[in-house]
């Protein structure tokens, strides 16, 4: 009896094997996939673990800041300094996203610097510490990342719009000198434009003697300007008086001259040119510019500089005589407002950094030096850019725009 059931165990178990090793390969096959989906989960979720890239990181740029506000918020920013000009370095960043033209700023609080612009770290200098900053900035480069460029707010501008303004200009311009804000208290508000002009004014012998302290500067290539709106009419100004001093070209330094929207009268102008010729001047026009159509109501409808349209004989025939080199932006603005295309249309900004950066052959390899007797410039020197100094773009980086033709 017990051998007779022994047999039919083995019967039994022969003939279930079939059926386990099925059962047996269906389970590590669920098992399988179940395994591969969880390891694709693991890596999906690993992946900055394994992706060796390094991360995108926030760009940096450096502003040399002078200033004639008393302070740089609330009532102090709208007011003039009654300690002369103030000085500081900020350093700002910009998000790894940031696209040219924008600004990218939350609508409250601080900001982060993976989304944001932000300020990375301030200091305060006196007059002294301001020129010996600089020198040790300029110090090193070579050719074009050797000069200056610096900026010029309109009215109704605070602050702190215009320090975004001045990194924003210098990062999507990819400009590889120094940066530096000249900035003036204004009241922030359209109804305070003959304050502000006021301002402008009281802010001229200010910025007439940073002009001429920066011309000084060891090893120094060019210094160039871009002024936006009444900015535009404090700039001739200044350049006029030092003119008048006889000094035209700032030692040789004086580079381009950009005005952008100039809120300037044309015989006002005339006359600045007059003094300032043969100064490279360049003017970024909106014929439909709303704001300084404002402006010419308010000065009785008198034609304003940066409102002017090349495609009529008489205008275009005016800034032939002048001598001066005009942009018609009229095609790039949305019929709204149209006063700061200049920075704001990232073709725009691309041409005036092409404007920059061109290199100039005669100084191809000249490399600023500060040594124990004072300062040169050296020529020949090993072509070496110092890792402080952005290299221009490479030929084809910047946009080729869509710009008018400059009228001579």
């Amino acid at each position: 009896m017990i051998a007779a059931v022994q047999r039919y165990g083995r019967g039994l178990r022969r003939a279930c094997r079939p059926l386990a090793v099925l059962a047996l390969c269906a389970l590590v096959s669920a098992c399988m996939e179940t395994d591969v989906e969880g390891a694709a989960n693991y890596v999906g979720s690993m992946g900055g673990m394994l992706d060796h890239s390094p991360p995108a990181r926030p760009s940096m740029v450096q502003i040399f800041i002078a200033s004639t506000r008393k302070g740089e918020s609330g009532a102090a920013a709208q007011q003039a300094s009654t300690e002369g000009t103030r000085y500081a370095l900020t350093t700002l960043t910009f998000p790894p996203g940031h696209k040219a033209g924008a600004i990218e700023r939350p609508m409250w609080g601080s900001g982060n610097a993976s989304d944001h612009v932000v300020v990375a770290g301030r200091r305060e200098l006196d007059a002294d510490e301001f020129r010996a900053e600089l020198a040790s900035h300029i110090s090193g480069r070579i050719g074009v990342n050797r000069d200056i460029l610096v900026f010029v707010h309109g009215f109704n501008t605070s602050f702190e719009e215009a320090r975004w303004r001045a990194g924003q200009i210098a990062a999507d311009s990819h400009f590889g000198g120094v940066p530096i804000l000249f900035t003036w208290p204004t009241r922030g508000g359209v109804l305070a434009y003959a304050s502000d002009k006021d301002s402008a004014t009281a802010s001229r012998d200010a910025f007439e003697e940073l002009l001429q302290n920066l011309a000084k500067t060891p090893g120094l290539g060019r210094i160039h300007i871009l002024a936006h709106s009444m900015g535009c009419w404090l700039t001739m100004e200044a350049l006029r008086e030092i003119a008048i001093s006889g000094d035209r070209d700032l030692g040789g330094h004086l580079g381009e001259v950009m005005l952008a929207a100039p809120d300037i009268d044309m015989d006002v102008f005339a006359k600045q040119m007059a003094r300032i010729t043969p100064a490279d001047v360049t003017v970024f026009a909106t014929a439909n510019d709303r704001a300084l159509s404002l402006s010419s109501w308010i000065a009785d409808a008198r034609q304003r500089v940066g409102a002017i349209d090349p495609a009529k004989p008489k205008d275009k025939a005016a800034l032939e005589e002048l001598g001066v080199k005009v942009y018609d932006l009229s095609s790039f603005s949305d019929g709204l407002v149209g006063h700061g295309l200049y920075a704001d249309t990232p073709d725009v900004i691309h041409a005036i950094g092409a404007q920059l950066t061109a290199p100039r052959a005669q100084e191809v390899n000249t490399v600023s030096v500060i040594d124990a007797t004072g300062d040169s410039s050296a020529p020949n020197a090993p072509p070496v850019v110092p890792a402080a100094a952005a290299p221009p773009p490479a030929p084809g980086a910047v946009a080729t725009t869509p710009l008018a033709p400059p009228t001579q």
